[in-house]
């Protein structure tokens, strides 16, 4: 798993379309201050970070600033890509660096393809593909760390798939097969923040999220992340992200 920070827009340098393979069957690449993000239409063999992954059409990869990568393609290969500075601010997602996007390949491609459209002239929408892709890919796999206590994971992991669902420690500690005592004490050991505050956070980073990257009601956007109450809503957004839903948004 690889840190990555998602709570602002990244700042997109470029992106395109890749054809590679074609006078030879082998590249490396090293970027010293962007990320790179692939989005795979041919199978070959990637290697980062010490660890060589089998690609195939439909997966992504991503490759933190300053690393090298080296592609061995089996003949012509195509992807889309991005490369970007993220804004380090917030708490960060935990993502895979390779992974089959499955069904949101689709998705991601189109994310993708519009980003490119909109490259370089169209700056902020570019941004918002990419950090709606981004998000996509973030959410195609629980938050976890191979580190981490197997029921903070599993509690994590439900956190990440029931924000919208009322949410709860007693019902969190049911799902991870233990105590509520101890799930708090293995919770904070593991993560440094209490369950709540934990859940707090999460349910307002997506909020923000929506606010700038959707046209969702504020409505829709708070019984999304599970806080349908306006008015808790507005004050839990006042607290964490420092403004109001409206001024989130116009910002």
């Amino acid at each position: 798993m690889i840190e990555l920070h998602l709570v602002q827009p990244p700042e997109v340098v470029n992106a395109g379309a890749g054809v590679h393979g074609v006078r030879g069957l082998r590249d490396r690449f090293r970027l010293p201050d962007l990320w790179q993000l692939h989005l795979f239409n041919y199978s070959a063999e990637l290697t980062l970070l010490g660890t060589t992954y089998s690609v195939a059409p439909g997966y992504v990869s991503l490759t933190p600033a300053g690393t090298q990568v080296q592609f061995d393609y089996r003949g012509r290969s195509e992807h889309l890509y991005a490369h970007f500075r993220p804004v380090v601010a917030g708490d960060p997602s935990y993502v895979p660096v390779v992974q089959d996007a499955g069904e949101a390949a689709p998705l991601l491609s189109a994310l993708l393809r519009s980003a490119i459209e909109s490259s370089p002239s169209g700056s902020a929408r570019t941004a918002a593909d990419v950090w709606s892709a981004l998000w996509r890919i973030a959410d195609l796999t629980p938050v976890t760390t191979e580190t981490r206590h197997p029921a903070v994971a599993t509690a994590i992991a439900h956190i990440e798939a029931n924000l919208a669902q009322p949410l709860t420690v007693p019902g969190l500690a049911r799902v991870a097969g233990v105590s509520h005592n101890h799930l708090t004490r293995l919770f904070q050991s593991d993560t440094g923040s209490t369950v709540i505050a934990y859940i707090r956070r999460r349910r307002m980073t997506r909020a923000r999220h929506l606010l700038v990257s959707s046209t969702l009601s504020i409505p829709a956007i708070a019984a999304s992340v599970g806080i349908p109450d306006l008015q808790a809503f507005n004050k839990t957004c006042h607290r964490e992200l420092g403004a109001s839903p409206r001024a989130v948004r116009a910002a």
